[in-house]
């Protein structure tokens, strides 16, 4: 009792820059789950196949980069204490999927996103805004947001070539996280978005997506 400070804005936003350099330019803390793909076994792989696998795997690494700036954004903004604590929990779980994407990507002999920078700070600014507009709306954007990362996710489970089990252990441990962190949305008081919104999120996504994949 009496040890849990309250930080002011100014706090969470000093607290946020430490975040994104950490999460940009060295390794981020996570909850120190192990890596699912380190218990898999696979077959040996084609150049052109590792070569797709760190496409994939790297589009999943900056959408973890986006989400980690997209609940930084939110934490700083949002009103209810207990809201920017799922916030910052949710983080630290997006976290251990920043870095088995990192591991798996290096582990195929490439690099992840080099606009990485610009997935963070342009998910940050929307994070905020998002926290700005009410808890519900926050909450509701996170609850689309992991719905369509989901989605996403499913895709390229669906791309993977046939026996690579490594990256498909991680994706799939990713895919339970994003839909828990959905439902705690929700349960929370997350709204639903308007259509026009989720739309323009979906575009979003396609145009980094797209990006992703080459650089």
């Amino acid at each position: 009792m009496g040890n849990q400070r309250n930080y002011s804005t100014l706090d969470r936003l000093l607290i946020s820059a430490g975040n994104a350099l950490q999460t940009v330019l060295a390794e981020p803390r996570g909850t120190g789950r192990p890596n699912p793909g380190d218990a898999r076994e696979e077959r040996e792989l084609t150049e052109s196949e590792k070569r797709h696998i760190a496409g994939l795997m790297r589009i999943n690494h900056a959408g973890e980069v986006a989400a980690q700036a997209l609940y930084q954004g939110q934490a700083v903004t949002a009103r209810l204490p207990e809201v920017r604590q799922k916030m910052e929990q949710a983080a630290l779980e997006e976290n251990d999927h920043l870095a088995w994407c990192q591991q798996r990507v290096e582990e195929m002999g490439s690099h992840t996103s080099l606009l990485n920078p610009l997935w963070y700070l342009g998910s940050f600014a929307i994070g905020a805004i998002a926290g700005i507009a009410g808890d519900k709306w926050s909450l509701g954007f996170v609850a689309e947001t992991e719905r369509q990362v989901v989605r996403h996710l499913e895709e390229h489970l669906r791309k993977l070539p046939e026996g690579e089990g490594k990256s498909e252990a991680i994706l799939e441990q990713m895919k339970e996280d994003e839909l828990h962190h959905a439902t705690v949305a929700i349960e929370s008081g997350g709204a639903e978005l308007p259509t026009p919104i989720k739309s323009l999120m979906t575009l979003s996504s396609k145009i980094m997506t797209g990006t992703a994949y080459r650089v």
